[in-house]
């Protein structure tokens, strides 16, 4: 079995072709019968997870096994401690309500590296990060959450699926997963559905193995 993570760059589509001839993971992966676990928008940026374990693929997708996602969000405004609250709880989406979320705001912005597209700047309208962790796989459904709340995402980076974590990943670098991280993820997805939340645990976060960036010039190793 192949267990690949990558650190997707920003308007890049998870899958590997397109008819109107997009930047896809082709460009960067160049592992062959692979698949992204769940999707990743164009728009969004970090951790996809790439296997031909079929078995795994659907535990992971399945939110009944609520396997914990992790976010960090740039989002226009300051938000109160009622939005992060509402956030927390649970807001509409049409006819559907999202469950329960554990959200907190980042009191300094993280250490990210700078898009490719800067996110646009309003003078008078400050940003702050929020970081959002969900176990739902609803469409767009993060941006959506916030700006069911009033405050739209800029920026988005997905940083760990359950036990996994992006590391020192830079964008566009992927790595195999160690044995014991393929381990670790499927403790993660074992059993029943669950029917709470649960963070799993911490496992050795990808940037302390070797990446690699994909494209025309082939395989280069991550320089830290």
């Amino acid at each position: 079995m192949k267990y690949i993570i990558l650190n997707k760059p920003f308007e890049v589509l998870t899958q590997f072709t397109d008819e109107a001839d997009r930047v896809t993971l082709r460009d960067y992966v160049k592992v062959a019968d692979i698949y992204p676990v769940g999707r990743l928008d164009y728009d969004s940026e970090g951790l996809v997870l790439l296997t031909d374990d079929k078995s795994l693929q659907h535990r992971l997708s399945d939110p009944q096994f609520k396997v914990e996602k992790t976010y960090l969000v740039q989002v226009e405004g300051i938000p109160p401690q009622e939005a992060l609250t509402r956030l927390r709880l649970g807001v509409r989406i049409k006819e559907t309500k999202t469950a329960p979320a554990k959200v907190r705001h980042l009191e300094e912005e993280p250490q990210v590296w700078e898009r490719s597209k800067p996110v646009r700047f309003r003078k008078n309208i400050p940003t702050s990060w929020l970081e959002i962790k969900i176990s739902q796989g609803m469409n767009r459904q993060v941006r959506r959450m916030t700006a069911a709340v009033d405050f739209p995402t800029l920026r988005l980076i997905r940083t760990s699926i359950g036990p996994l974590n992006l590391g020192g990943l830079q964008p566009g670098e992927y790595r195999e997963l160690t044995p014991e991280e393929v381990t670790q993820l499927k403790a993660a997805t074992k059993g029943s559905p669950k029917t709470s939340s649960s963070g799993g645990s911490r496992g050795r976060g990808p940037g302390s193995g070797k990446g690699k960036r994909g494209g025309q010039s082939g395989f280069r190793k991550q320089i830290n």
